[in-house]
């Protein structure tokens, strides 16, 4: 047996057409956007919220000095970083055969050289899946039929969001979670083939323990399923925790001060036609109650596709003001309308069931250096690992991580539609 190799086959022969792969879409809207600061090494990261301001005015007289209020400040806190880890495994034969190893030692540059750019492509990868949990939460896709038979299959919402091979927990509020490895993926009706072991063939055995949309059934990355190890999303930082928001940020309860506060805008009565209107007038409501400027709106497609038939040229009370079309997967579009002027961003990982409404100014990501590569004691990029017996050999891991958490410093500068269901 032969030590193993995974791309022999594709790179012994002349290839004059580059290997087909997958055009990747540019799913990190919220990464490249949202302000970082990438120095917290670790420990507690203190949050100062401001609770109230001065408020004591009074007409004929000067205040007594018992009635005079003063600035409050709240500290929230983050106890620890959470943490998010991407892993690749090369074969050191396949390295040495095609990247011209020589006196036994394998060089940094032939991992960057290896063939094709894996460590770039799996690095924009992971941006984007951490992207999809710092938008909408720890889950990335939602069931859309009941999976009750010992086939393997679940039906999701999101198809494009899945790999061959991928870990996928799936899990819903009564049932024991399934672990299961992408076997098939069919992007046309939304069924993904779920296997035991990766790379096996025995399917996952759903009817002992059926996933149910009626019990909310969803998908995770592994270890995403415990709420706590992902980073607080968006979406649970604006809203309420009466729509189903968290009923605390980091560590201080929402209600307790106005400022802790985004504005929550019920979608339930938007329709098609009347979209925008609604959306102007959370904006509006948000700028007058929570004295922010939350002049970008986030949206979906299916959302975005509603504003833009309403947006002919020349018609209606809304015009454009400018447009970009983004080579990274989203398209932003500034609108004038009469009770303002807004961006509204369709970004491809939104629900469809909300629209965040966001001020910048109030939102940052805490991390320790950002997305990089984790070095081994003596630098290099890569640990050993070596297996014995069939098909066995040198491998070489390469550990990329991300230590941090999404902090939103200022609710109340922004608001949320929730519950849209047109």
């Amino acid at each position: 047996m032969a030590t193993d190799r995974s791309f022999n086959d594709m790179l012994n022969q002349y290839l004059d057409i580059k290997m087909l792969k997958e055009e990747q879409i540019k799913r990190n809207y919220v990464l490249r956007k949202i302000p970082k600061d990438n120095n917290w090494k670790g420990g507690s990261l203190i949050v100062p919220f401001k609770g109230a301001q001065a408020s004591t005015l009074t007409w004929g007289s000067l205040a007594a000095t018992t009635d005079v209020s003063d600035y409050e400040y709240v500290r929230g806190s983050v106890d620890s970083q959470r943490e998010c880890w991407g892993t690749l495994k090369f074969r050191a034969r396949d390295i040495a055969e095609h990247n011209g190893v020589k006196s036994g030692r394998v060089s940094e540059q032939s991992f960057l050289k290896i063939f094709p750019d894996q460590i770039d492509e799996f690095m924009d990868y992971m941006k984007e899946s951490v992207n999809i949990v710092c938008l909408a939460g720890n889950n990335f896709a939602t069931l859309t039929a009941n999976s009750t038979a010992n086939d393997g299959n679940i039906t999701v919402d999101r198809p494009e969001y899945f790999q061959l091979g991928q870990k996928v927990i799936v899990d819903d509020d009564d049932t024991a979670a399934a672990t299961g490895y992408v076997k098939s993926i069919n992007i046309n009706t939304g069924v993904i083939n779920l296997v035991t072991t990766r790379g096996g063939s025995t399917v996952v055995n759903f009817s002992g323990a059926p996933m149910t949309t009626a019990q909310n059934a969803k998908c995770f990355f592994d270890g995403a399923e415990t709420a706590t190890n992902v980073f607080t999303s968006m979406k649970s930082q604006l809203l309420s925790y009466t729509n189903g928001g968290s009923e605390t940020l980091f560590g201080q309860t929402k209600t307790a001060y106005p400022y802790l506060q985004a504005y929550n805008y019920s979608g339930s009565a938007i329709t098609a036609m009347n979209i925008l209107d609604k959306i102007f007038d959370a904006f509006v409501a948000a700028k007058k109650i929570g004295k922010g400027m939350p002049n970008t709106a986030l949206m979906s497609y299916t959302n975005w596709g509603y504003c833009m038939k309403l947006l002919e040229i020349g018609s209606g009370p809304y015009k454009y003001v400018g447009d970009e079309a983004s080579l990274y997967g989203w398209d932003e579009v500034t609108i004038k309308g009469p009770k303002g002027t807004l961006k509204i961003v369709a970004v491809n990982e939104m629900p469809d069931t909300e629209i965040f409404g966001i001020d910048w100014r109030g939102w940052k990501f805490y991390s320790n250096g950002w997305f990089r590569v984790q070095k081994d004691p003596e630098g290099k990029m890569y640990y050993t690992v070596r297996t014995s017996g069939a098909n066995g050999g040198y491998y070489y891991y390469v550990d990329i991580c991300l230590f941090g958490e999404q902090v939103c410093k200022a609710p109340s500068y922004n608001f949320i539609i929730h519950s849209i269901s047109i």
